[in-house]
C-alpha cells in the first residue's frame, strides 16, 4: 500500500465544504434512524387495517435488519471497487422510492419486501457516507465529525418517536400509519438534494490510479495550491482484487481489528436496538404504566441516547478514543447488573438505571462509527465498515427477536444479566485490542506498524 502524504487534507482548517459534507453525510444516518424507528409505531396501525399473522409482523420488523446486513457487506465492498460518490445518492434514492411505496401497500408481504429494500439502502449508506466523510476530514476534527454521524442517527430515532407520538395524540389513533411511512420519503428527498455537488474522494481516486481526477478534486476543495503527493501514481500499481482485499481483512493483520470493531458494534447496538424497539414494553413489564407509556418510553430512551453522545464528541478528541471505549463499557455494565440482581426495584430506580445506561453509552455509540473508518486503509475502508455493520446487525436482529422471548421465559432480570455479560465481553476485547488513534493521520491509524508518538507524526493517507 502507498504511503502517500495528504497534508493538504490532514492539516486543512474546517471550511464551508467540510460543513456541507458533514450535514450531507449526517442526513443519511438521520434518515436511517428515522425510518428504522418509525416502523414500530406504524406497525400498530398497519396490523389494525391489514390482517397480519405474528410471523408476518415479526418479518416486517426483522426484514430491514436483514437488509442492512446484506446491504452493508455487499455495497461496502462495492463502494471500494466503484467509488463513494457514485453510490452516495443512489442508495438514498432507492430508500426514498421504497419509503414512498410503503404508504400504498395492501398486504403484509409487500411491506416485508419494501422494508428489506429499505434495509439494503440503509446498510449501503453506512460505509458509503462515513468513508467519504473520513477521507475528506482534517485529522484533528475527524473523530468529532464522524462521531456526529452517531448523533444524527439517534436524533433521527428520537424524531421518529416524537412524530409518532404527536400523530397518534392529534389524530387519536394509529390510522395515519401510511402518512408515517411516507414521511420517510419526504425526509429522504431533502437529504438527496443536500448531497448534490459532493465530489469523489481524492484518496480513493488516487488509489485507483485516477491521478488527474484526484488532483482536480484537491484543487476544487482545498485551493489551487493544493496537490497530490509526489508518489500518488504508485497507488495505481497497488490496486488489488476484491478477493485479495477480503483476504487482507480476514486473514491478515487486520483480523484483530475487524473482530474488535465487530464486537464493539455488536455489544453496543444489540441492547440499544432492543431498548428502542421494546423500551415501552420493558417499562410496562417493570410496572410503569400510563397513557402512551410505550411511545413515551421509547422517546425518553432515544432522547437519552442522543444526549449521551454530546459530551462524548468532545471527549474523543481531548481524552482519546481508547478511554472513551473502555470506561463507558465498564459503566454500562453497572445498571444492567443492578437491574438483573434487584428484581423488585422501584420504578424510579428502573427509569434511572435505563437513563444512566443510555447516557454513558455515548462513547461506544460514536466509536462504532469512528474506529472502522480509522483502522483500515482507503483500499478496504468501506469493505471493513460494511463487515462491522453486518456483524452488528446480527446482534440487532437477534436482540430484537430474543428480548420478548427472554422476558417471557427467564424474566426481565435474567435477560438484563445476559446483556450485562455481553457488555463485559466487549469491555475485555476493547481493553485488549482497541488502539488510540486521536490526532493521527489516516495512514498512521490504518497502519499495522507500532504507532509513533503523536508529536512526531507525519501526516499521510
Amino acid at each position: 500500500m502507498s504511503t502517500n502524504t495528504y497534508g493538504a487534507i490532514d492539516n486543512a482548517p474546517t471550511s464551508k465544504f467540510h460543513r456541507k459534507l458533514l450535514i450531507a453525510c449526517c442526513g443519511g444516518p438521520f434518515l436511517d434512524g428515522y425510518v428504522l424507528s418509525l416502523i414500530g409505531v406504524a406497525l400498530v396501525g398497519f396490523a389494525a387495517d391489514i390482517t397480519t399473522t405474528p410471523v408476518e409482523a415479526g418479518l416486517i420488523g426483522a426484514s430491514s435488519l436483514v437488509g442492512i446486513f446484506f446491504g452493508a457487506i455487499v455495497f461496502g465492498a462495492l463502494t471500494d471497487r466503484i467509488g463513494r460518490e457514485k453510490m452516495y445518492a443512489l442508495d438514498l434514492a432507492v430508500l426514498v422510492v421504497a419509503c414512498g411505496l410503503s404508504a400504498f401497500v395492501t398486504d403484509a408481504w409487500q411491506l416485508i419486501v419494501l422494508r428489506f429494500i429499505i434495509g439494503l439502502a440503509v446498510g449501503a449508506d453506512y460505509p458509503i457516507a462515513t468513508s467519504l466523510l473520513t477521507e475528506f476530514t482534517p485529522s484533528k476534527r475527524r473523530g468529532f465529525m464522524i462521531g456526529v454521524s452517531g448523533l444524527a442517527w439517534s436524533v433521527g430515532a428520537m424524531t421518529a418517536f416524537l412524530v409518532s407520538f404527536l400523530v397518534v395524540n392529534i389524530s387519536g389513533g394509529y390510522e395515519n400509519w401510511r402518512w408515517m411511512l411516507f414521511s420517510g420519503a419526504v425526509v429522504g428527498i431533502i437529504v438527496v438534494l443536500m448531497r448534490r455537488g459532493i465530489p469523489e474522494s481524492p484518496r480513493w481516486l488516487a488509489n485507483q490510479g485516477r491521478i488527474a481526477e484526484a488532483d482536480a478534486v484537491m484543487k476544487q476543495v482545498y485551493g489551487p495550491d493544493a496537490s497530490l503527493p509526489a508518489d500518488a501514481t504508485s497507488a495505481a500499481e497497488t490496486r488489488s482484487s476484491f478477493a485479495q482485499d477480503l483476504k487482507l481483512i480476514i486473514r491478515g493483520g487486520y483480523l484483530k481489528r475487524i473482530i474488535m470493531c465487530g464486537v464493539l458494534y455488536f455489544a453496543q447496538i444489540t441492547p440499544q436496538y432492543a431498548l428502542y424497539t421494546f423500551g415501552g414494553i420493558i417499562l410496562l413489564t417493570a410496572g410503569i404504566e400510563g397513557t402512551n407509556a410505550s411511545t413515551l418510553g421509547e422517546l425518553l430512551i432515544a432522547t437519552l441516547f442522543a444526549v449521551g453522545i454530546i459530551p462524548a464528541l468532545k471527549l474523543i478528541e481531548s481524552w482519546g478514543r481508547r478511554p472513551m471505549t473502555v470506561w463507558p463499557f465498564a459503566l454500562m455494565t453497572l445498571p444492567l447488573m443492578a437491574l438483573g440482581i434487584w428484581q423488585d426495584a422501584p420504578s424510579w430506580f428502573i427509569v434511572g438505571a435505563f437513563a444512566f445506561y443510555a447516557f454513558v453509552s455515548g462513547g461506544p455509540s460514536v466509536l462504532q462509527w469512528i474506529y472502522p473508518n480509522e483502522l483500515f486503509p482507503t483500499q478496504i475502508r468501506a469493505t471493513a465498515v460494511g463487515i462491522a455493520v453486518g456483524i452488528s446487525r446480527i446482534g440487532a436482529a437477534s436482540g430484537t427477536y430474543l428480548l420478548p422471548i427472554g422476558i417471557a421465559t427467564i424474566g426481565l432480570s435474567g435477560t438484563l444479566l445476559i446483556a450485562a455479560g455481553m457488555t463485559i465481553v466487549a469491555l475485555i476485547v476493547c481493553i485488549a485490542w482497541s488502539p488510540e488513534t486521536k490526532g493521527r493521520s489516516l495512514a498512521e491509524t490504518s497502519s499495522l506498524a507500532p504507532a509513533a508518538p503523536v508529536a512526531a507524526k507525519e501526516y499521510s493517507r
